[in-house]
């Protein structure tokens, strides 16, 4: 085997770029379950703060994929999270959907950390603390007046659209589709709520 070939089974394979590894789709899907998710908000028969549990449930698919250390189930945790706020808000549950998402969030962490007693998770923390970030954005706003807790969960998924932006550019956690969905959903809701707060 001469030295070239050697050279080249040795050397490591040259990353995929952020911008290459758009997807779009999943963009595509985003901005339209954004657009479905704010009809309620734009024709006033909901306040900003009513979308708290998104918040939530945007530290939650990235929680539950630390715990589990694996990124596609960020996808089905997705999913359950809309099953979960959908059920709360036909009041099949005795609480807001945002305390639902919490416990979800919490049931995960704590699976996590039991994981963590028999092998290390070195993404476990960061996201457990991301977690407790996003969900005392979304608690204080339910607690607060309207207007500013409407502008605190607009400001929650701004920040978490900058994780989303991370965690793509790292190819980490989530799987990058996830990471471009939620990114897309969090600018599009966190917009579609200044403006909704204001014009109000």
């Amino acid at each position: 085997m001469t030295e070239a070939s050697e050279a080249s089974k040795s050397a490591p394979e040259a990353p995929t770029s952020s911008w290459r590894s758009i997807q779009w789709w999943p963009a595509a899907v985003g901005l339209a379950f954004a657009a479905f998710v704010s009809i309620d908000l734009l024709n006033g028969s909901e306040h900003g703060t009513d979308l708290a549990a998104i918040v939530v449930a945007s530290g939650l698919v990235y929680l539950a994929a630390a715990a589990l250390e694996i990124p596609w189930v960020s996808w089905p945790v997705f999913l359950l999270s809309v099953v979960v706020i959908t059920v709360a808000r036909f009041g099949l549950i005795p609480f807001d959907a945002t305390w639902a998402m919490l416990i979800v969030a919490a049931l995960f962490g704590a699976y996590g950390v039991i994981r963590t007693l028999s092998r290390p998770n070195r993404e476990l923390p960061l996201q457990a603390i991301a977690m407790v970030f996003f969900g005392g954005l979304a608690t204080v706003a339910l607690f607060i007046s309207p207007f500013v807790g409407a502008l605190l969960v607009a400001a929650g998924l701004v920040a978490h659209a900058g994780w989303d932006v991370y965690h793509h550019v790292k190819n980490k956690v989530v799987v990058r589709s996830m990471a471009e969905f939620c990114f897309v959903l969090d600018t599009a809701l966190a917009i579609v709520i200044v403006l909704a707060t204001l014009r109000g």
